[in-house]
Protein backbone atom coordinates (compact mmCIF):
# COMPACT_ATOMS: atom_id res chain seq x y z
CA UNK A 1 0.00 0.00 0.00
CA UNK A 2 1.46 3.38 -0.74
CA UNK A 3 1.69 6.24 2.05
CA UNK A 4 -0.34 8.82 1.28
CA UNK A 5 1.42 12.19 0.16
CA UNK A 6 -0.18 14.47 2.32
CA UNK A 7 -2.16 14.91 5.86
CA UNK A 8 -5.20 13.05 4.47
CA UNK A 9 -7.04 13.39 8.02
CA UNK A 10 -6.57 17.30 7.52
CA UNK A 11 -7.63 17.46 3.75
CA UNK A 12 -10.70 15.75 4.36
CA UNK A 13 -11.52 17.77 7.36
CA UNK A 14 -10.97 20.65 5.19
CA UNK A 15 -13.25 19.72 2.29
CA UNK A 16 -15.93 18.86 5.28
CA UNK A 17 -15.89 21.40 7.04
CA UNK A 18 -16.33 24.19 4.09
CA UNK A 19 -19.25 25.93 4.55
CA UNK A 20 -20.86 29.36 2.77
CA UNK A 21 -20.59 32.33 4.25
CA UNK A 22 -22.84 35.03 3.85
CA UNK A 23 -22.39 38.63 4.39
CA UNK A 24 -24.39 38.80 7.83
CA UNK A 25 -21.91 36.60 9.02
CA UNK A 26 -18.97 38.52 7.88
CA UNK A 27 -16.98 41.06 10.49
CA UNK A 28 -17.49 44.80 9.86
CA UNK A 29 -14.76 46.71 8.35
CA UNK A 30 -12.45 44.18 8.32
CA UNK A 31 -10.17 43.84 5.02
CA UNK A 32 -8.78 40.92 3.95
CA UNK A 33 -4.85 41.49 2.84
CA UNK A 34 -4.45 41.53 -1.30
CA UNK A 35 -1.52 39.14 -0.73
CA UNK A 36 -3.91 36.44 0.87
CA UNK A 37 -6.08 37.06 -2.02
CA UNK A 38 -3.48 36.55 -4.18
CA UNK A 39 -2.63 33.17 -2.46
CA UNK A 40 -6.38 31.74 -3.16
CA UNK A 41 -6.31 32.82 -6.83
CA UNK A 42 -3.19 31.09 -7.25
CA UNK A 43 -4.87 27.83 -5.91
CA UNK A 44 -7.25 28.62 -8.50
CA UNK A 45 -5.43 28.61 -11.16
CA UNK A 46 -4.04 25.58 -10.80
CA UNK A 47 -7.86 23.67 -11.54
CA UNK A 48 -7.51 21.27 -14.30
CA UNK A 49 -9.46 22.23 -17.66
CA UNK A 50 -9.53 20.12 -21.17
CA UNK A 51 -6.80 20.70 -23.59
CA UNK A 52 -5.24 23.27 -20.92
CA UNK A 53 -7.31 26.13 -22.05
CA UNK A 54 -7.70 27.52 -18.38
CA UNK A 55 -10.60 29.35 -19.21
CA UNK A 56 -11.07 30.91 -15.82
CA UNK A 57 -11.32 35.12 -15.43
CA UNK A 58 -11.29 36.96 -12.28
CA UNK A 59 -11.78 40.90 -11.57
CA UNK A 60 -11.54 41.09 -7.67
CA UNK A 61 -13.01 44.51 -6.44
CA UNK A 62 -12.07 46.14 -3.21
CA UNK A 63 -11.92 49.57 -1.68
CA UNK A 64 -13.47 52.18 -4.02
CA UNK A 65 -13.87 49.38 -6.38
CA UNK A 66 -16.87 47.82 -4.30
CA UNK A 67 -18.72 50.92 -4.72
CA UNK A 68 -18.35 51.18 -8.08
CA UNK A 69 -19.26 47.65 -8.43
CA UNK A 70 -22.47 47.91 -6.60
CA UNK A 71 -23.64 50.87 -8.36
CA UNK A 72 -22.82 49.29 -11.69
CA UNK A 73 -25.42 46.19 -11.04
CA UNK A 74 -27.60 48.14 -9.28
CA UNK A 75 -28.07 50.52 -12.08
CA UNK A 76 -28.01 47.80 -14.86
CA UNK A 77 -30.94 45.75 -12.59
CA UNK A 78 -32.94 48.55 -12.59
CA UNK A 79 -32.43 48.95 -16.74
CA UNK A 80 -32.69 45.83 -17.59
CA UNK A 81 -35.23 43.84 -14.80
CA UNK A 82 -38.75 45.36 -16.81
CA UNK A 83 -41.81 43.95 -15.16
CA UNK A 84 -39.40 41.30 -12.90
CA UNK A 85 -37.98 44.45 -10.88
CA UNK A 86 -38.11 44.12 -6.97
CA UNK A 87 -37.01 47.00 -4.77
CA UNK A 88 -35.28 44.91 -2.43
CA UNK A 89 -33.24 43.07 -4.99
CA UNK A 90 -32.04 46.40 -6.04
CA UNK A 91 -31.39 47.37 -2.52
CA UNK A 92 -29.25 44.37 -2.09
CA UNK A 93 -27.16 44.96 -5.12
CA UNK A 94 -26.30 48.19 -4.19
CA UNK A 95 -25.47 48.08 -0.70
CA UNK A 96 -23.96 44.81 -0.62
CA UNK A 97 -20.55 44.55 -2.08
CA UNK A 98 -19.28 47.14 0.44
CA UNK A 99 -20.16 45.20 2.97
CA UNK A 100 -17.35 42.70 1.90
CA UNK A 101 -13.82 42.56 2.07
CA UNK A 102 -13.46 41.46 -1.84
CA UNK A 103 -15.89 40.12 -4.39
CA UNK A 104 -14.37 38.25 -7.37
CA UNK A 105 -16.61 38.01 -10.82
CA UNK A 106 -15.98 34.79 -11.74
CA UNK A 107 -16.09 34.41 -15.61
CA UNK A 108 -15.03 31.82 -18.57
CA UNK A 109 -13.34 33.21 -21.59
CA UNK A 110 -13.89 31.01 -24.52
CA UNK A 111 -10.73 30.49 -25.89
CA UNK A 112 -11.02 27.07 -27.79
CA UNK A 113 -14.11 26.75 -30.01
CA UNK A 114 -14.15 23.29 -30.45
CA UNK A 115 -14.58 22.18 -27.02
CA UNK A 116 -17.75 21.70 -25.59
CA UNK A 117 -19.16 25.00 -23.43
CA UNK A 118 -19.68 22.85 -20.68
CA UNK A 119 -16.53 22.01 -20.33
CA UNK A 120 -15.56 24.94 -20.12
CA UNK A 121 -17.81 25.98 -17.47
CA UNK A 122 -16.86 23.27 -15.23
CA UNK A 123 -13.43 23.93 -15.35
CA UNK A 124 -14.33 27.73 -14.05
CA UNK A 125 -16.71 25.49 -11.45
CA UNK A 126 -13.20 23.39 -10.54
CA UNK A 127 -11.16 27.01 -9.66
CA UNK A 128 -14.18 28.38 -7.78
CA UNK A 129 -13.93 25.18 -5.53
CA UNK A 130 -10.23 25.73 -5.23
CA UNK A 131 -10.84 28.78 -4.41
CA UNK A 132 -13.46 28.58 -1.99
CA UNK A 133 -11.59 25.31 -0.04
CA UNK A 134 -8.46 28.01 -0.09
CA UNK A 135 -10.30 30.47 1.77
CA UNK A 136 -11.70 28.07 4.26
CA UNK A 137 -7.83 26.92 4.98
CA UNK A 138 -7.13 30.80 5.91
CA UNK A 139 -9.92 30.96 8.28
CA UNK A 140 -11.99 33.24 5.73
CA UNK A 141 -15.37 32.96 4.61
CA UNK A 142 -17.21 33.19 1.56
CA UNK A 143 -19.83 32.06 -1.09
CA UNK A 144 -20.39 32.33 -4.90
CA UNK A 145 -23.71 33.91 -5.45
CA UNK A 146 -24.92 33.77 -9.25
CA UNK A 147 -28.28 36.18 -8.92
CA UNK A 148 -28.46 39.55 -9.69
CA UNK A 149 -26.97 40.77 -12.90
CA UNK A 150 -24.98 37.50 -13.34
CA UNK A 151 -26.54 36.15 -16.87
CA UNK A 152 -27.01 39.38 -18.01
CA UNK A 153 -25.76 40.19 -22.18
CA UNK A 154 -25.30 43.77 -21.33
CA UNK A 155 -23.00 42.78 -18.26
CA UNK A 156 -20.23 41.56 -20.00
CA UNK A 157 -18.67 44.93 -21.21
CA UNK A 158 -17.84 45.77 -17.56
CA UNK A 159 -16.04 43.08 -16.95
CA UNK A 160 -14.20 42.25 -20.13
CA UNK A 161 -15.78 39.71 -21.66
CA UNK A 162 -17.04 39.20 -25.41
CA UNK A 163 -20.39 37.71 -26.92
CA UNK A 164 -18.89 34.07 -25.90
CA UNK A 165 -17.47 34.25 -22.48
CA UNK A 166 -19.87 34.49 -19.75
CA UNK A 167 -19.89 36.01 -16.50
CA UNK A 168 -20.95 33.39 -13.98
CA UNK A 169 -21.06 34.65 -10.74
CA UNK A 170 -19.35 36.47 -7.83
CA UNK A 171 -17.41 35.51 -5.10
CA UNK A 172 -17.97 37.16 -2.10
CA UNK A 173 -15.35 37.40 0.63
CA UNK A 174 -14.85 38.37 4.33
CA UNK A 175 -13.30 37.97 7.71
CA UNK A 176 -16.23 35.50 9.61
CA UNK A 177 -17.61 37.24 12.82
CA UNK A 178 -20.22 34.89 12.77
CA UNK A 179 -19.82 30.80 11.63
CA UNK A 180 -22.27 28.68 9.71
CA UNK A 181 -23.97 25.69 11.03
CA UNK A 182 -22.15 22.33 10.45
CA UNK A 183 -23.06 20.90 7.33
CA UNK A 184 -24.77 17.98 6.43
CA UNK A 185 -24.78 15.44 3.79
CA UNK A 186 -26.70 12.63 2.60
CA UNK A 187 -24.69 9.15 2.47
CA UNK A 188 -22.56 8.66 -0.65
CA UNK A 189 -23.67 5.01 -0.80
CA UNK A 190 -27.02 6.48 -2.08
CA UNK A 191 -24.89 8.29 -4.91
CA UNK A 192 -22.79 5.54 -6.29
CA UNK A 193 -22.91 2.63 -8.79
CA UNK A 194 -20.28 0.50 -8.36
CA UNK A 195 -19.45 -1.64 -11.27
CA UNK A 196 -16.75 -4.43 -10.73
CA UNK A 197 -18.21 -7.41 -13.10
Amino acid sequence: MTSPLFDTEQINTLIRTRRSTFIPQFAPGRVIPDSTVWQLLENANWAPSHKQTEPWRFTVFTGVGLEKLAVFQADLYEKTAGPAYKAGKHGNLRNNPPQCSHVIAIAMKRTEPRLPEIEEIEAVACAVQNLHLSAHAYGLGGYWSSGGITYTEEAKAFFGLGPEDRLLGFFQLGYIDVPSAPGHRGPIAEKVRWVSE
